[in-house]
């Protein structure tokens, strides 16, 4: 789960309810280990009775790391290179809402042709390539979870 920090009321509500989606598949649920959307998804899955893990900045707990959620919490003191080991250890991505911190996770996740479903993404423009970036974009919190559910079911994005 990627997504923002500091999530509005809304992203926060998708990001349980993804989170909740997750843990009834039988996924971890991996996110920055932090507040807002990470928080929320995090506790959906345990609400939902699954497993949480928390890939945190610091090498050392740190205020809001790992947030109440985290079951797992892996401190790698990488502090935002962090991001690179939330996107390669995830077998599917799901980002809510995000600052810097969510697209270059986005932009590492399509550069390793891996898909994300994105809730509220930036709106950009990719340089002509002749492929798709590999992001899914969403407006509608229902419609991701409807694409969500889709790939969980039939486990798309596992190795």
């Amino acid at each position: 789960m990627l997504g923002a920090s500091a999530a509005t009321a809304a992203e926060e509500a998708a990001a349980r309810a993804v989170g909740r989606a997750a843990a009834r598949h039988g996924w971890v649920v991996l996110t920055g280990g932090g507040p807002g959307v990470m928080e929320a998804a995090s506790r959906g899955a345990v609400e939902a009775g699954g497993l949480t893990v928390g890939v945190l900045p610091g090498a050392e707990p740190m205020p809001g790391y790992p947030n109440p959620w985290v079951v797992i919490p892996l401190a790698t003191g990488l502090g935002t290179a962090r991001n690179a080991v939330n996107v390669t250890a995830a077998h599917l991505s799901v980002a809510i809402g995000g600052a810097a911190g969510t697209l270059s996770e986005v932009a590492m996740a399509c550069k390793l042709g891996r898909e994300v479903l994105w809730l509220h993404p930036w709106t950009l423009e990719p340089p002509e390539t002749g492929r798709e970036l590999g992001f899914v974009p969403f407006s509608d919190p229902d419609a991701l979870l409807e694409a969500l559910e889709s790939r969980l079911a039939r486990g798309s994005g596992r190795c």
